[in-house]
């Protein structure tokens, strides 16, 4: 029987034992008892507390979700400028916890995972929204919305491609040269969008969908 008090610790134990486990697989085609082994208990008090394999995998990508979240409110909170928060944004998607190997290749796998499940593709939506969202709020009190839009688009593209990228291990890119060639991208787009912007005018007020992470609660029953 479980240990009063234990289940928080046990929880987390299993979680991010299913991470390092998808990462060493490459694929969310592993086991209860793959994961139960490697966090270090049975796969019977595994299934005690997540039921089945696939409650414990969604557990786990809202975890790296949380995480993300987490990080971004606090990057976003020290900034001091639009353009500080950016690069708070443009940093903390490369953070070392997001770079590590085995998240990585968890993100992919949970990718590839989405094609078949409409849960995981719902998290990864709420993942692609926050991160145009978080880019946008800023963009849009340096420049007219259009332009916010298509730099926010390009840079969350850009973001994910480097991410991508990595998994490539016979040609990783680091982590200070990605956020290297994100921020010049945005450097270069913000100029060119300052040169061709209208004189007049303000560069843009912040709309609905223009809000940053710290300004946005997480989804009824979905970020708890």
């Amino acid at each position: 029987m479980p240990k009063v008090g234990m289940e928080p610790v046990r929880r987390k134990a299993l979680v991010d034992a299913a991470l390092r486990v998808i990462g060493d697989h490459g694929s969310l085609a592993v086991t209860m008892s793959d994961i139960a082994r490697r966090a270090g208990v049975s796969p019977a008090l595994a299934h005690h507390y997540f039921g089945s394999k696939d409650q414990l995998l969604i557990e786990t990508i809202r975890s790296l979700l949380r995480q993300l979240r987490s990080d971004t409110v606090a990057a976003l909170k020290a900034a001091r400028t639009p353009r500080e928060r950016l690069s708070a944004v443009i940093r903390v998607s490369f953070h070392a916890d997001q770079f590590a190997s085995e998240t990585i290749a968890a993100w992919l796998a949970f990718y590839a995972e989405a094609q078949r499940s409409e849960e995981t593709r719902r998290f990864l939506v709420i993942y692609a929204r926050r991160l145009r969202s978080n880019l946008l709020a800023d963009l849009k009190a340096l420049l007219p919305a259009d332009a916010a839009e298509r730099i926010a688009e390009g840079a969350a593209a850009m973001i994910d491609g480097l991410y991508i990228r990595q998994s490539l291990k016979s040609a990783p890119i680091g982590i200070e040269a990605s956020i290297a060639l994100t921020e010049d991208y945005l450097t270069t787009q913000l100029g060119k969008a300052e040169i061709s912007a209208p004189s007049s005018g303000p560069a843009g007020h912040l709309l609905p969908e223009g809000r940053r992470d710290d300004h946005i609660e997480p989804l009824k029953g979905q970020m708890t």
